[in-house]
Parts: C-alpha cells; sequence; structure tokens
C-alpha cells in the first residue's frame, strides 16, 4: 500500500527555500520510526528516491558530511 504526501516549502526572508516531505504517520508505525533518526535520501534517478536507515554508530561518524563518504 503506498502513501501520498505533498511537499511543503517555506520561503525564507533572504530568498532561500526550506523544503519538508512529510512522512504520514502510519507510515512511519508500521516502520517503527523514532524521533531523531537519521535517514539518508538517496537520489536514484530524477523518478526514484530512496530513504534508507543510517545506524547510530555510522549517523556520528558521518555527522556533518551531508551524506559524503
Amino acid at each position: 500500500m503506498g502513501y501520498l504526501s505533498k511537499l511543503q516549502v517555506i520561503q525564507r526572508r533572504k530568498g532561500q527555500k526550506q523544503f519538508y516531505l512529510i512522512c504520514p504517520s502510519p507510515l512511519a508505525q508500521a516502520l517503527e520510526m523514532e524521533k531523531g533518526e537519521t535517514l539518508e535520501w538517496i537520489v536514484e534517478d530524477k523518478r526514484t528516491l530512496t530513504v534508507r536507515r543510517v545506524d547510530k554508530k555510522e549517523a556520528r561518524q558521518r555527522r556533518g558530511a551531508h551524506g559524503q563518504k
């Protein structure tokens, strides 16, 4: 089963935009997601975005790297 979400955009004063993609509660509950979990967003192509959990040890090692390995 799929869940639909709308992309939200906040326009900041200096012209910067911040994008938000909300994870629906039933999906987060089914995945047993917890507050503060680190997720990695991987662009497969223009139509496919993969989201994967990053374990706590890996998240600490990569903190501040913005996905760079």
